[in-house]
């Protein structure tokens, strides 16, 4: 039954707004014209979209859907870093409760979102009516970003919001009818809405994309908590869609894998829907590629305060579905989406550390220039390489440049502390082992910005939402579930063999089922914030993992808020919470 709710639960997100920064908004669209409509048409959207910012960061809905899932794990590092009140403990254990930070931070942020596209929408509204078609035209995308942002809180909560004047209530949605409505949403722009803007904004491709992902989850949507049931009619939704975009032959696959994550990636022609970045304000940040990172590492030679937090590290059963598909290839020598070796040790004959610590390695280094030193990407394992600092804090330096060392541990209060090498485990888990400073392999998939005037901030790497590689496999599992696997086979291909910049390039699969196409989305997706969702669809979020053996399928979705509810309980009934919870 649809819920009529007042604009308590909207008013909360609009009292938090106030406080939860004060970014100067950045104009958008530099080719509107006539200056008191263009600043009016810019002012509306640039909030919306840069709130985005804010709802994909790593400790609000980014976290919320990377340690839940089988992907990540953060424990509580040393004794000492991220506890946090036990939420990543909680996330990833699966015994969240309404209380949790983590779900209050994500829940806050996107309801923000959500009342950020509405007033931009009541705001361009009266504008298009009386005929301005750039007010027109930006309104088709407050609409399809508002949908957007509705499925977010559908997928994490089981709801959605429905409300078209901040003078009326809120109308809470949940099953088909959520479903319904965002997909009357994105239909009513698709073909009106703007084909030619990039990635940071939204277009008709990324309607498209929406739509198809939305139908391809509408399984899940209708019946949260039981066994999906992928109709045709959903599947034939996903092609059309999927079908769509491909044909427009306005994308296509990166040959180099982690150019997508790199400095000025939006232009990209994989990117389809991105945060846009551009390394002008101070929240434009590095956090998805610095958050995983040792803490001991210094990614970018310039900046002594640029270094990784010892966040999260992939759980070993995750590492683990990578070995069971190369076997006794190691998977950096199978699949570039492994590893990218950017440090030059092995060149420099220096590789081998046999009898070395930081105590007596002093000499034990190569030189390069800051603007050409790159850490490794993608999933890193053992000692890494990169900068290291003298007693002073200072970086050490050579004739050209800076040397790189194997990283010295100088964070936490373990034994190995000043004396050792940083030396990334496997083991990765909540026990005092397990939980020490230099444990789990960790995820470097984003470039640091060489743009950024201290590593950290002013970020110009777009944070990539939806890309090409989706498309296609959105239209494989489509394809697959209607038993059409040859078909599947070949669109999943492409995209496995697409990236070939470069050494290993890996040798297509020879047959496609349900269980290889969930390992291959893993593979080709991993943190980029869908793992949690795929494993809902395929029916692997009541697996165990490591420090995670619950099985109650309503973990599916998170609670809401206490702060929410509590909130709204001046009209009983209306913001009821999810069950379970």
């Amino acid at each position: 039954m649809k819920n009529i709710i007042k604009n308590t639960v909207f008013a909360i997100s609009i009292l938090l707004m106030s406080s939860c920064s004060d970014l100067k908004e950045e104009v958008l669209d530099e080719s509107l014209t006539g200056a008191g409509q263009a600043e009016a048409i810019s002012g509306a959207i640039a909030p919306a979209y840069g709130q985005i910012a804010w709802t994909w960061r790593h400790t609000n809905y980014y976290g919320l859907q990377l340690i839940p899932s089988d992907e990540a794990i953060l424990p509580y590092r040393g004794g000492t870093d991220w506890y946090d009140g036990g939420k990543f403990l909680a996330a990833h254990s699966h015994s969240i409760t309404s209380t949790n930070d983590l779900v209050k931070s994500a829940w806050t942020e996107l309801t923000i979102n959500i009342s950020r596209t509405l007033t931009a929408i009541e705001v361009l509204t009266p504008m298009a009516e009386e005929g301005n078609t750039e007010a027109e035209s930006a309104l088709y995308e407050m609409k399809a970003l508002r949908a957007y942002l509705n499925m977010l809180t559908l997928d994490s909560w089981g709801l959605a919001f429905k409300k078209e004047s901040s003078s009326e209530n809120s109308e809470i949605l949940r099953g088909q009818d959520a479903i319904d409505y965002i997909e009357s949403e994105l239909l009513s722009v698709v073909d009106v809405i703007n084909t030619d803007k990039g990635s940071g904004r939204m277009t008709q491709s990324a309607v498209w994309g929406f739509l198809a992902r939305l139908n391809l989850n509408a399984a899940v949507y209708r019946d949260p908590y039981g066994t999906p049931n992928f109709t045709t009619e959903d599947m034939d939704k996903v092609v059309e869609y999927t079908d769509n975009i491909i044909n427009s032959g306005k994308f296509s696959l990166s040959p180099e894998y982690f150019e997508l994550f790199n400095d000025s990636n939006s232009d990209n022609a994989e990117l389809i829907f991105a945060l846009d970045q551009r390394g002008v304000l101070k929240n434009e940040h590095s956090r998805w590629a610095y958050w995983s990172l040792p803490g001991s590492m210094f990614p970018r030679p310039e900046f002594t305060s640029a270094d990784g937090t010892d966040g999260p590290a992939i759980t070993s059963d995750f590492y683990q579905t990578w070995v069971d598909a190369y076997g006794s290839v190691d998977p950096a020598d199978a699949d570039p989406r492994f590893l990218q070796k950017n440090t030059q040790e092995v060149a420099y004959g220096i590789d081998d550390l046999t009898g070395l610590s930081p105590l007596n390695d002093e000499d034990n280094y190569y030189c390069v220039e800051a603007e050409d030193f790159e850490i490794d990407r993608g999933i890193l394992r053992g000692v890494t390489w990169a900068a290291r600092k003298d007693e002073n804090g200072a970086f050490y330096t050579c004739d050209d440049g800076y040397r790189i060392y194997p990283v010295k541990q100088i964070k936490g209060n373990g034994v190995d502390k000043n004396v050792d090498y940083v030396d990334l485990t496997l083991q990765v888990d909540f026990t005092n082992e397990g939980r020490a400073h230099h444990a789990g392999y960790r995820v470097s998939k984003y470039q640091f910005s060489h743009t950024s005037n201290n590593g950290n901030n002013y970020s110009s790497v777009d944070l990539v939402l939806m890309r090409y590689a989706e498309i296609y496999m959105m239209r494989a599992e489509a394809k697959l579930r209607k038993g059409d696997a040859a078909a599947a086979l070949a669109d999943v291909n492409i995209v496995k063999t697409s990236r070939t910049a470069r050494e290993p390039i890996p040798s297509a699969l020879s047959s496609i089922d349900l269980d290889v196409l969930y390992r291959e989305l893993g593979f080709e997706f991993y943190w980029e914030g869908l793992r949690r969702t795929n494993q809902i669809r395929f029916s692997h979020y009541e697996d165990s993992w490591t420090e995670k053996t619950d099985t109650d399928v309503n973990n599916r979705l998170f609670p809401i808020p206490q702060v929410a509810i509590d909130g709204a309980s001046n009209t009983p009934g209306y913001l009821e919470q999810n069950k379970g919870y």
